[in-house]
């Protein structure tokens, strides 16, 4: 009598640069926590190297593998990427962004038969996604990709449109939010997190989070307090400003600050935590970005029951429903975004409104449930595809 095989779901090794805090990160935790076991199994393969953000995954059978890439070209890490791919035989290999996208090539050659690349936003280097050189890579490495994932319809549009994908290989599947985790509550507000007198005469807090480099452009925001502060009479509500996360931009932004002798007023943390409880001390999220695909962050605080104001860049305008959930502004202008701000701090009924509605749409369109579906989707198309041709 044979012995009875037994099943091992399919395994998928996804490729990123750095398994950092970041957008793409999050929603690469997101999805593997949300993935059913006995559905597929997981490995990350990061280039550079993993921080503590790896700790939010709740599954302990995931493999971190860290080739800690040197600056530039370093041409070694593709003789151990290959080494890699054939000793975890993966099912399917999942690249993202152009970071990662050369490991496509490398498990082709390792004889990875099912192989998708996933698109989640542009950096400063390449806000449009024009850049010829970038754009001729992406070309070159496309014939390896069986299928493309693009986080926003923007994205869609630019992987047909200019990096030349049929249509018939792109999926566009927005990020989802953890709408439990974030929500609206009064009722626990973390005024014991912040400052002491941060709160005192009942401020307007307007908020922020992300990582602090330069793509996020954080120093518009910081001016476009400044502007709105000297508008604002000294009788009328105070003004406060939370921005979270870290980077480059962190010391710049309170430079800015300090010259301008406001530095008591913000509250710029570092990293942490504890955001679903600190956005519900916010009354407006706003998002200054130059470029992006699909923010998390503005997902999160329309989940926690936020307008948002953010700039018309990327997928922002798929999200930020114009005059029902947020605003919508030209990148790089603090001056407007001052004045749009100012519109909410004049008029808290429609920044209630327009929380209530974004929560709705979150609700309704933006579920976890959701893009964990159209991701496995993707997955059980790309392995069913390939084992017809097998």
């Amino acid at each position: 009598m044979q012995p009875r095989k037994i099943f091992r779901p399919p395994l998928i090794a996804h490729v990123i640069f750095h398994f950092g805090v970041g957008g793409l990160e999050n929603g690469l935790v997101n999805l593997i926590n949300h993935i059913p076991e006995n559905r597929y199994r997981h490995a990350i393969i990061c280039l550079k190297g993993f921080s503590e953000f790896h700790k939010r995954l709740n599954r302990n059978d995931v493999e971190i593998i860290a080739l800690n890439k040197r600056e530039g070209n370093d041409f070694s890490i593709y003789g151990e990427l290959y080494r890699i791919f054939r000793r975890l035989n993966p099912d399917i290999v999942h690249t993202r962004n152009l970071a990662a996208m050369e490991a496509q090539v490398v498990a082709a050659v390792a004889g990875v038969k099912a192989r998708i690349h996933g698109e989640h936003g542009r950096d400063i280097f390449d806000l449009d996604g024009k850049n010829r050189k970038y754009n001729l890579l992406r070309k070159i490495i496309r014939p390896f990709v069986h299928y493309f994932i693009a986080v926003s319809k923007d994205l869609e549009r630019w992987l047909i449109d200019t990096v030349n994908v049929s249509p018939a290989r792109v999926h566009q599947i927005y990020n989802g939010v953890e709408h439990l985790r974030f929500h609206p509550d009064s009722t626990t507000l973390p005024i014991e997190a912040f400052p002491s007198g941060f709160f005192d005469g009942g401020p307007f807090v307007v908020g922020s989070v992300g990582r602090m480099v330069e793509v996020k452009d954080f120093p518009s925001l910081v001016k476009a307090f400044l502007l709105l502060r000297e508008k604002i009479p000294v009788t009328g509500r105070p003004l406060r400003l939370v921005i979270i996360g870290d980077g480059i931009a962190k010391p710049q932004c309170e430079a800015i600050l300090r010259s301008a002798g406001v530095e008591q007023l913000a509250w710029l943390p570092g990293e942490r935590s504890d955001i679903p409880q600190l956005m519900q001390a916010m009354d407006l999220f706003v998002l200054p970005s130059l470029a992006e695909g699909v923010s998390n962050t503005i997902l999160e605080a329309m989940a926690s029951g936020l307008p948002v104001v953010a700039t018309r860049v990327g997928g922002n305008a798929e999200l930020v429903l114009e005059g029902e959930t947020g605003c919508l502004v030209s990148s790089g202008d603090p001056a407007a975004l001052a004045q749009v701000i100012d519109k909410y701090y004049q008029d808290d009924a429609m920044a209630h409104r327009h929380g209530r509605r974004a929560r709705e749409i979150i609700e309704q369109q933006f579920s976890m449930h959701a893009m964990t579906n159209g991701y496995l989707a993707v997955y059980d198309q790309v392995l069913g595809h390939n084992a017809a041709h097998d």
